[in-house]
């Protein structure tokens, strides 16, 4: 049996944690996804007010990672420490649903892009397709099942090994960049105009943010640091050299064919950009390289998943079975939960298209409360100066850091949308009964009057939201 001692991460660990957690299926989209949306000016102020934004966020990670060493899986604990059982709760629940839902994707995206090769695979929802995803879902849960560290080494690996290609793409397409090309995608395509950017720079805010989901991926496996401080080194370094990477491929792909042309591309569209500078075998390469991106990120939040559930069932937050270990150190039964869960998505994908939109569109949403929560509990610290009366060090700072992360989070759900507000009530919603199955277990009152409010919210919301999937008045 493995000793706690020897299943502590180093800080290199824990970044490749953020860094394989970040570093997924998106980033292969960039080109397509900002091509569409708007030009190089456009792109600049997007992922300036993003890195900003994130970074604060990132920041504030750091901090309480320091100021609150006794909370664990600090993307949950975060929330309940600061605003109760309840918000602490829904914290779990959306992060843990962000996370299996982004797993359903990236299955799909796998066979999708092996689809372009072999076309018994479709776009990933064929018999085959969600067959072979389920043999490789159950390899790699027996695989995690021999311990937490053995998995986190191989995603180590992984990590190294995806960020190669990238790094080739970004070199290639440096040698192949041309300035005029650059020059008139410039603006977009539009006449330079304040509304004409700002239109276009608030089409891609939520795609930037959504690329960086696993900024918190150090802070998740806190418990497993050797040393507190690594978790806020992790979260910051990972978080930097992502952005750098993202902001590269981006603006760089504007160098090589007009913006019409990076819109029309087929996703993996960085295929589709080296395609253009090398030829046939570009879209290999990329291809190659995103299967085993998105393989290390599947791996990345499937650890996640199970030990944001794990953890929440220890501060009896969620039902007392979901805390068991097995003589590895594995939260078995939260990670069969998840991987269940994930393959009836799976399943789903064979009879409704929609399934697999379905899946991105609440990946998406259910990620956006949690970030806001833990933005607003580093607020609530600074502003009543918890903490800080032991170590008042970085006090100002800290202040300024945690209101900007907190406004752009409140931002980012004010520009989501009602539909993504509504599509996350109806994860919040009826998953609520697990936490009554929590209180039950614990024979504590269900809700406080405050939180029977947001309750409330949360069913109402969650019977809307349904009710318009159905009649097709929410579409997806």
């Amino acid at each position: 049996m493995t000793s706690p001692s020897e299943r502590k991460f180093s800080v290199w660990t824990l970044t490749a944690m953020c860094v394989g957690s970040m570093v997924g299926a998106g980033i292969f989209s960039l080109p397509q996804v900002f091509g569409r949306a708007t030009g190089p000016f456009g792109a600049i102020i997007a992922w300036s007010i993003a890195g900003i934004g994130m970074l604060m966020l990132a920041f504030v990670f750091q901090s309480l990672s320091e100021r609150r060493p006794d909370l664990d899986a600090g993307i949950y604990a975060y929330a309940k420490a600061g605003f109760g059982n309840y918000l602490g709760f829904l914290s779990a629940l959306g992060y843990w649903s962000a996370a299996l839902l982004g797993n359903v994707s990236y299955f799909v995206l796998i066979k999708s892009t092996l689809g372009l090769f072999f076309p018994v695979f479709g776009d990933g929802n064929t018999v085959l397709a969600v067959a072979t995803s389920s043999v490789l879902l159950w390899a790699m849960h027996f695989v995690i099942l021999r311990g937490i560290r053995e998995a986190a080494v191989i995603n180590t690996i992984v990590t190294f090994a995806k960020i190669i290609p990238i790094l080739l793409f970004i070199v290639f397409v440096i040698l192949g960049f041309r300035y005029d090309v650059f020059a008139a995608n410039f603006w977009g395509g539009a006449e330079p105009s304040f509304s004409a950017v700002a239109s276009q720079v608030r089409a891609t805010m939520l795609v930037t943010v959504f690329v960086f989901v696993g900024i918190e991926g150090a802070s998740v496996y806190s418990r497993y640091a050797r040393n507190r401080a690594d978790v806020g080194i992790a979260t910051v370094a990972g978080f930097l050299g992502v952005l750098a990477l993202m902001v590269m491929i981006t603006l760089l792909s504007y160098g090589v064919m007009p913006r019409t042309e990076l819109a029309g591309l087929r996703n993996p569209s960085m295929a589709g950009v080296l395609e253009a500078l090398v030829g046939p075998w570009g879209t290999l390469f990329v291809s190659a390289g995103l299967i085993v991106s998105v393989a290390g990120a599947y791996l990345s939040w499937v650890l996640l998943a199970a030990e944001i559930l794990f953890s929440a069932s220890k501060y009896d937050t969620m039902p007392r079975f979901l805390s068991k270990e097995n003589r590895n150190g594995v939260p078995a039964n939260a990670l069969w939960l998840t991987n269940i869960v994930v393959q009836v998505f799976l399943i789903l994908t064979l009879f409704a298209q929609s399934a697999f939109t379905l899946a991105l569109e609440l990946t998406s949403s259910m990620i956006l409360i949690p970030y806001l929560l833990v933005a607003a509990y580093g607020f609530k610290l600074a502003w009543t100066g918890e903490t800080y009366d032991r170590n008042p060090a970085g006090y100002r700072g800290e202040f300024v850091r945690a209101a900007i992360a907190l406004v752009y989070t409140a931002g980012l759900i004010y520009a989501a949308g009602a539909k993504h507000l509504l599509l996350s009530a109806a994860i919040y919603g009826p998953g609520t009964i697990l936490y009554f199955m929590a209180r039950r277990e614990q024979k504590r009152t269900v809700f406080t009057p405050i939180e029977t409010a947001v309750f409330a919210v949360a069913a109402i919301g969650a019977v809307v939201a349904i009710a318009g999937i159905a009649t097709g008045h929410i579409s997806i």
